[in-house]
């Protein structure tokens, strides 16, 4: 439980910055923007690297909520937020070696945050976040493999009428010490998530034909009875 709690406690700060984030996005925004105030505010708590290349905040907003890039490549862009939008933001935060990883999509309406939004389809694409989620935690066990858990989100996510947006295809990875040691949850991997330790799940998904995509990120351990716990 040692190493839970180290992550949990770095896990911790992301979603605290994410809480208090949504209420400060404006209609004048733009990822760049938003990507420098989450930066800070991680600074603030005492988060002051990323294990994602040189990438602690990754936002994608409106014309490309759908994008999937690596943080390699990532440039954020000076889009402003306006009227109506989705913003993602995705958390890599990293102290004295510990990895958190945590992200959410901000639905805005009338140029402000909403967290009960009016709008169908972002309503739709929330309440689809949470029952993959669920589902996920009711599938797993430690003797899941990656594969398993792979093939069984993509009917999930395919079953509710949305599309997996991952550039990879895969629905989240494992929490290690080093960036490239990382394990995917994709087609082939035969390897359990019990011997993972710590795994995220993060689905990018829109619903088919539409414009936004969305992504909820957690990170995951599983308890003494075996069962998937959100970190």
């Amino acid at each position: 439980m040692g190493n839970v709690r180290e992550h949990q406690a770095v896990q911790n700060i992301a979603k605290s910055v994410l809480t208090d984030l949504g209420s400060t996005i404006t209609s004048t925004d733009t990822e760049h923007s938003i990507a420098k105030r989450a930066t800070a505010m991680l600074s603030a708590r005492g988060i002051t690297d990323t294990w994602y290349y040189d990438c602690p905040a990754f936002v994608l907003l409106g014309s490309r909520s759908c994008l999937s890039v690596s943080g390699r490549e990532y440039v954020p862009s000076q889009e402003a937020v306006g009227f109506m939008n989705l913003v993602t933001v995705d958390l890599s935060p990293l102290r004295d070696g510990i990895w958190g990883d945590c992200a959410r999509s901000f639905t805005v309406e009338s140029g402000v945050w909403t967290p009960t939004p009016s709008s169908q389809p972002f309503m739709c694409g929330a309440q689809v976040e949470s029952a993959l989620h669920e589902a996920m935690q009711r599938f797993v066990t430690p003797r899941t493999s990656f594969e398993e858990l792979f093939t069984f989100a993509n009917a999930e996510i395919h079953r509710h009428g949305f599309e997996n947006l991952d550039f990879l295809g895969n629905v989240g990875h494992s929490i290690e010490s080093s960036r490239e040691t990382r394990r995917y949850i994709e087609a082939g991997n035969k390897q359990l998530l019990g011997d993972a330790g710590l795994f995220a799940f993060e689905p990018h998904v829109r619903q088919r034909g539409s414009s936004w995509g969305f992504k909820h990120e957690n990170i995951y351990y599983f308890n003494g009875e075996g069962r998937a716990v959100e970190l």
